[in-house]
């Protein structure tokens, strides 16, 4: 590969973090020089998802529960929408047109959606606001909800577990704490002023299974760079689906397991559940899968290379070679069934051009810069057997963006439907 595409090269430590231009951290070795970087005139953001798990229909899982989701019908963030299947969006922005481009990125034919990729500038949409709000007057009483927490891999509850928030005896200015933990940066592609989009209003075709992104890309358009051309490995490509299995009930140990994820660099898992306590009080559990309490909420998304490292070794996430975690016995015993998330954190690539000259005298102005980031996320309830990350429930799709029709009418089974609306207290 032309040594444009890599950041390797530089000696020292270099850190990249995309967030309205290029920052980089300085090397491990202290210098006297401060190098000058500037922005990349062009940048372009690829989000790559793979989605298993209950095989929800494009829309997510708003859409599955209020049925309003459309056939084939895909849209710009469906890589955090939980849908089941693989997904891809595209930002691209130009310092020279400002208010958006209309570009053209043209992919391999391993895509199979054609040639190229149309991207459009974004638009907002009309959107109504509510009145209203709180009054000083009044100050609503505190909810009757209590919150327990567990945390780690294991059969047995640990010692110092739960963690307990109860609404109606913890002094407000404690909540906050209890909900303490760690979250991703989003420095990816977004919809925004400025930014041109796939998928648009313009082409809304669903990514066939079997996709690759593997091959030549290239950016053509107003504002874009003329030499806007990359290329994508198998290392960056969609992910397999989590195939997990589980043993057991969520009244006793519940054993999950999972082949290891291609290309995964770590795991995380949480679950949550609802019901109500025998006082009375709304009760909401909640477990994670790391060595030390927290819950996880903000992870269930793409992570940085350096903070998925830095989670490794403060023990939140699990190695990429686990492939078991048992949750502890009894803990959704009293509960309505429990949501069970786990996500493979993959690779990121992060390409520019020209590449960072060793020489920190020498400014550094690249003309354009690319960052691809790959992940793969299953959700699915705790204790249902034989999950397979999806596959089965979610079909085939052909190659125009549609579903394909189911070839046996669905068997009555119970509805995880109505178990998660009884957990989100639908």
């Amino acid at each position: 590969m032309d040594a444009r595409f890599g950041f390797g090269t530089a000696a020292g430590a270099v850190a990249l973090a995309l967030h309205g231009g290029l920052v980089f951290a300085a090397d491990a070795k202290k210098t006297d020089v401060v190098q000058v970087v500037k922005p990349p005139v062009a940048q372009l953001w690829v989000d790559v998802a793979t989605f298993g798990g209950f095989g929800m229909p494009a829309g997510g899982m708003m859409g599955m529960l209020t049925g309003g989701a459309a056939k084939g019908n895909n849209q710009f963030g469906n890589t955090r929408a939980m849908s089941a299947g693989r997904w891809l969006d595209v930002a691209f922005r130009t310092q020279l047109v400002p208010a958006g481009t209309d570009a053209t990125q043209a992919i391999p034919p391993g895509l199979q959606l054609g040639d190229a990729l149309p991207l459009k500038p974004w638009q907002p949409t009309k959107s109504s606001s509510r009145g209203g709000g709180t009054t000083d007057e009044e100050t609503p009483p505190p909810p009757k909800v209590r919150i327990k927490f567990y945390w780690g891999c294991g059969e047995k509850v640990r010692d110092g577990q739960p963690k307990v928030l109860d609404f109606q005896t913890t002094p407000i200015e404690k909540w906050g704490e209890f909900f303490q933990g760690r979250a991703v940066k989003d420095r990816g592609a977004q919809a925004k002023p400025g930014h041109s989009l796939w998928p648009n209003d313009k082409d809304r075709r669903l990514v066939p299974d079997g996709a690759s992104l593997v091959g030549e890309h290239t950016v053509t358009g107003n504002g874009v760079p003329p030499n806007l051309k990359f290329a994508i490995g198998a290392a960056n490509d969609f992910m397999p689906k989590i195939a997990l299995q589980q043993t057991g009930e969520p009244a006793a140990v519940v054993q999950l397991a999972w082949p290891t994820v291609t290309n995964a660099r770590a795991y995380f898992i949480n679950a949550m559940s609802g019901g109500e306590g025998q006082d009375g009080t709304q009760e909401m559990v909640f477990w994670s899968s790391a060595e030390v309490p927290d819950f996880g909420m903000g992870l269930m998304d793409y992570a940085s290379p350096a903070n998925v490292e830095k989670w490794l070794k403060e023990k939140v996430l699990l190695p990429p070679d686990a492939t078991k975690c048992a949750v502890p016995t009894g803990i959704f015993a009293s509960t309505q069934g429990a949501m069970l998330r786990m996500i493979a954190y993959g690779p990121e690539l992060n390409l520019a051009d020209p590449p960072r000259p060793v020489d920190r005298t020498i400014p550094w102005e690249p003309q354009w810069a690319v960052r691809v980031r790959t992940k793969s996320q299953l959700m699915t309830m705790l204790g249902m057997p034989s999950m397979d990350g999806g596959d089965e429930a979610e079909g085939a799709r052909t190659r125009d963006g549609d579903a394909a029709p189911s070839q046996e009418p669905p068997k009555k089974k119970p509805s995880k439907l109505d178990l998660l609306k009884g957990i989100l207290g639908r």
